[in-house]
């Protein structure tokens, strides 16, 4: 159970946009700061997108 949730797209995509984040932050890959927010807001609306889906499935 906990290998299925930990290899779930939802959280692999929340894992690369933290990933990305904290890399551009703490290596200085000179991503400006609006463009990875606003990947990171896509990331973000994909997991909301797919959470709806997934409540969508379990009714």
């Amino acid at each position: 159970m906990l290998k299925q949730k930990l290899m779930s797209r939802k959280f692999l995509m929340a894992l690369a946009g933290a990933a990305l984040v904290i890399a551009n932050e703490g290596f200085d890959l000179g991503i400006p700061e609006d463009a990875y927010w606003q990947i990171v807001a896509l990331i973000a609306a994909y997991i909301f997108g797919e959470a709806v889906v997934d409540a969508t499935r379990a009714k």
